[in-house]
């Protein structure tokens, strides 16, 4: 399997992405989120482009989501419909996850 590097953009205001690439492959995948208070932001969309399918992307961008909310010390608001549904699949990520902008983690 291709090697999938992933880094995290901070954008003006509160926007920013997870980007992630395949050398010599077209295109980019990305989950953007939105910072929403203290320790908090939201997993607004995942997208990964048909050249990048079949590669694990959007599972390495939300387990490098997921490393980063630990190391960091944040939580994430799962608006995106990927990122709620490998929520309900991984209880031992109760910790990381809120409802609630702005709650401390």
């Amino acid at each position: 399997m291709a090697e999938i590097t992933i880094t995290k953009e901070e954008g003006p205001g509160r926007r920013g992405r997870y980007v992630a690439r395949i050398a010599g492959v077209e295109g980019e995948g990305e989950i953007v989120f939105t910072h929403r208070g203290p320790g908090v932001i939201s997993a607004d969309h995942t997208g990964v482009p048909d050249s990048m399918g079949g590669h694990g992307v959007a599972k390495a961008l939300l387990a490098h989501m997921i490393e980063d909310a630990r190391t960091s010390g944040f939580r994430i608001i799962p608006i995106c419909s990927f990122v709620r549904a490998q929520y309900a699949r991984h209880p031992e990520w109760a910790d990381l996850f809120t409802t609630k902008p702005g709650e401390d983690p």
